[in-house]
Formats: C-alpha cells, structure tokens, sequence
C-alpha cells in the first residue's frame, strides 16, 4: 500500500494526466498482462480451484457455508478490489459463569481467497512474482493481478458468493486477543460501505450494532496501541492536487476516525497472524528496526520548517497522536513522517522463529505479518496459506513452502519499485505545483545536507509544503542545516525534473 496517499481530479487531457501517462511509459510499468496469464485469470473466474489440503482440490459446493454471517466491506467510494469483510459482535458473558468469565467481542474477518485463483507455478503466478504489488500512482493504479479476479471474481463484492480465508479473532472486554482460528469458507458480503457513509451513522449514533463495535473496538485496540508504545499513521492525510485557473495548488484531506477504526481491524488481524506462525515455526513476518537517530533528528528539523511544535520531552509517538491532520501543516509534517518507515522488510523462517529482536516490527511495537491485503500483495496469499495450516495443526502445502525462500527478497525488490513510482510521483506533483514559479524566492529549512559536498542538500518549504533539492556554487559556503534558508527556484519540469532550488 502507498505510504503517501495523492490523488488527482484533473481531466484526463490536463497537462498532469499527460505527465503521469508519460511517467508510466519511463518507468516500464507492466499495465497489460501476458495472455497467458490473462487466460488464466479468466479460467480461473469461471471456475475456482480451492485448495482443500493435501494436494486436493475443493468446490464452492463442498466448502463450508458461512453465507448466513452478515459481513460488510468498508473501503473508499467506487473500490471494487475488496480484500477483507467484516462482521462485528459482542460476546456475552453466561449467567451461570462464577467468576464473571466471557464477555467481550467477536470479529469475523474474510479475507479474499486469492489462492483459489491462481495455480501454483502457473503463467498467473510467474506474474505475481514479477509485479508483487499494485502499484499507484496518483490518477490511476496498475493491479497485482487482472481485473477479472482482482475487481470480479476474487474481490468480495456485495451479494456474492466468494470463497474467502475467515478469521475468528475472540477479544476481552478491553479489546485483547483471547483465541484466533482460521479456515476456509464460502461467504457473501452483505453492503459495500464507505468511511464517510460509516462515520455519518456512526456519529449520529443510527448505526446497528455490528458497525457501532467497530468504534468500540476501534477505540479500544487503539489504546493498546498507545499502551505498546506503537506508531500510528493511520491519520496520513490523502494529498489532493487541484488546478484552478492553470495552476495547480495542493489541499489535504485527514481521514476520518472510521478508517483509524477499521484499519485497527486489520491490524489485529496482522499481529495474529504472526503470533500463529511464530508458535508453527513457519512464516513470514513483516520487520522494521527502530528508527535511527539520525532520521528523527532530521524528522525534527521538518518539524522546524512547518512551525510544528516538537517539545524534546515529547516521544514521536506521542508527538502523532497530538497532530491535526486538518491543519496544513501538521498535514505536510505527517507526510514526512512515512521516512522513519524506511528499512522495513520481511523475515522468513521454517523451523527455527526468529528472535524476538528479530520478529519485531518497531511501528507496531510487536511481532507483524502483512495478511489481509491478497488482491493487491503478493506476499499476503502466502501468509494466509501459513496461518490455515497453523490454526488447524498441519504442514503448509510444498508449493508454499518452497517460496519462503526467495519470497523476502522478492518482496524487497517489489517494494523498491513501488518506492520508486511513489517518489516519482512525489516530485512529479511538487513540480506541476510550482512549474509557473521559476525565479521566485522562497523560505525553507534545510533539513539535509551531503556529507560529501556540503553545498549540495535539501531544503524544506513552509508553503507550499514542498521538498526539494539546493545547491549553491561549488565554491560557496556549506548549506545551513537546522537553518532557515531562502532559496530561489532554479527548475520545476513536471516528470522531467524534479524541483530544484540555488540559495537566493
């Protein structure tokens, strides 16, 4: 998933479009799948192929039924690449129960069975491993896997039968893991709901029950969160460029609690499936080391440029949960935030679980498993496999297993592409927004400088909140860093350069 949500409302023939288009072309970004594996696709539409163990092969027919479970999708409006489903209850405590015991909530969570697409070593497959990820870009996405299963066959749309991973996750009375099962099952998703639709009747209290406990629920996950010490960036605004009168201008928009609330969800549902595969000795782990000093460091003096308050008492975890994503600023500081996300990667085992220093994902302040995402990652097909066979006692499938291997690596090279669309992207828009602007003088922070050549760093803007590079004369004095710093626009070519800025 983007770490940066940017999005654009130009018309398809706009100069931005046309960028985009181009960058697309630049990067090689594979649109079009090989007809082979697009045939694929369409086969496996028609007719599923669901694994049932031991090299077996199961039905809708002969799968368990679990239709009758009033599941619903909640994702941004007009998504049709629906990965997970949910269904919310309480668990009430038995009146015989002496000592009080139960209570608390259930959460059934489908997730696609993408397994059930795509045949092991197949043309499909092979081109699952290419891509590893859809990959985003601000006016449109290129999808991991054809639209025919990823927005068709696959995706839990409303009123359809759709094989599915389900997950039991039991919760206490303050929201704490208690009992995980998976298996597989056929389902059907009752309503395709959308965070402002979900928010409005949670707010007005009209909600039913099963959508008033994801607030509940919500709210409670998010304080064991705090109490872990986690990172949450579930408040990243989406960043929206808009063109008015020929130029364009960037706006943010925070999300609203219930995307906080449902991504809690998924998040739980992540952090159960590393805790099966750690006690299996089997699995994959989504990892991130602690955050070095250097990148808070650098974290702060943005903090400096934007005029966000960071006092040296207050943790960075701390420091995001008191932003406001409405506040420009403090929506721009939270987009920079994603940098301390960097150095995150996949640990594989079979046999021996890593240590727990090893396991841990420092965001999340515990063991992590990307899991609920299959339409749009490859690695979360895997998992899902991983965590059926754990919760029912028995070895994952050889064609599983035999992946682990190469699958971090994989991932890594999957995810440095995406990276790279994104930063793309990133540039490309600050360029479109300051394209016009060429030889005006600006403020900014210098936030960098090259170890190398102090004359060359990077310098921060308050407004428009834009990043860019500076370089003075080869002969000049080093760039300020931690100061303030006026700067001239030097370039600004939309998808051919990003910005770049000489001390004014």
């Amino acid at each position: 998933m983007p770490r940066r949500h940017m999005h654009v409302t130009d018309a398809v023939e706009a100069p931005l479009r046309a960028a985009l288009r181009e960058l697309r072309c630049r990067l090689e970004t594979p649109y079009h799948f090989p007809p082979t594996a697009q045939a694929e696709a369409e086969s496996a539409a028609r007719a599923p192929r669901i694994p049932a163990g031991d090299g077996a092969v199961a039905t809708e027919h002969t799968l368990e039924d679990a239709t009758d479970l009033p599941l619903f999708t909640i994702d941004p409006p007009g998504s049709l690449d629906l990965d997970q489903a949910v269904y919310l209850s309480r668990r009430w405590r038995s009146p015989r129960s002496k000592s009080g015991g139960g209570g608390g909530f259930r959460v059934h969570y489908a997730i696609a069975d993408v397994a059930s697409f795509v045949t092991p070593g197949g043309a499909l497959d092979a081109e699952a491993h290419h891509r590893v990820t859809t990959l985003y870009f601000p006016d449109e996405r290129v999808p991991l896997h054809p639209y025919v299963l990823s927005e068709g066959a696959a995706s839990l749309l409303p009123d359809q039968d759709r094989p599915a991973v389900l997950w039991q996750l039991d919760l206490d009375p303050q929201g704490e893991l208690t009992a995980v099962s998976v298996r597989r099952a056929l389902v059907r998703s009752r309503a395709r709901l959308d965070y402002a639709g979900v928010q409005r009747v949670l707010d007005d209290k009209t909600a039913e029950e099963p959508l008033a406990l994801l607030r509940d629920i919500g709210l409670l996950r998010e304080e064991l969160e705090v109490a872990r010490g986690a990172i949450s960036l579930n408040v990243l605004p989406e960043q929206e460029v808009v063109e008015h009168d020929g130029r364009y201008t960037l706006a943010y928009r925070a999300p609203l609690p219930a995307y906080g609330w449902n991504a809690q969800i998924s998040l739980l549902t992540g952090m159960a499936a590393a805790e099966l595969m750690l006690a299996s000795g089997t699995g994959i782990l989504r990892t991130l080391p602690p955050a070095p000093d250097g990148s808070v460091a650098r974290l702060r003096l943005t903090a400096r440029a934007l005029g966000v308050d960071w006092p040296h008492h207050t943790s960075y975890a701390a420091l995001i949960r008191s932003l406001d994503p409405q506040r420009a600023t403090h929506a721009a500081f939270l987009q920079e935030c994603t940098a301390l996300l960097r150095g995150a990667g996949y640990t594989a085992f079979d046999g021996t679980p890593p240590k727990p220093s090893e396991a841990l994902h420092a965001a999340v302040a515990a063991p992590y498993a990307h899991a609920t995402a299959p339409l749009r990652r490859l690695v979360d097909r895997y998992t899902s496999e991983l965590c059926l066979a754990a919760s029912a006692g028995e070895e994952p499938a050889d064609w599983v297993r035999s992946a682990l291997a190469a699958l971090p690596r994989e991932m890594e090279v999957g995810t440095q592409r995406a990276n790279q669309v994104e930063r793309a992207c990133v540039d490309l828009v600050e360029a479109a927004l300051l394209r016009d602007r060429i030889g005006e003088i600006f403020e900014g922070l210098v936030v960098d400088v090259d170890e190398q050549d102090p004359t060359r760093g990077t310098v921060h803007l308050y407004d428009p909140a834009v990043v860019g590079r500076v370089e003075a004369t080869p002969d000049g004095p080093a760039l300020p860093l931690g100061s303030l710093l006026r700067v001239r626009l030097a370039e600004a070519d939309p998808g051919r350069e990003p910005v770049r800025f000489i001390p004014a």
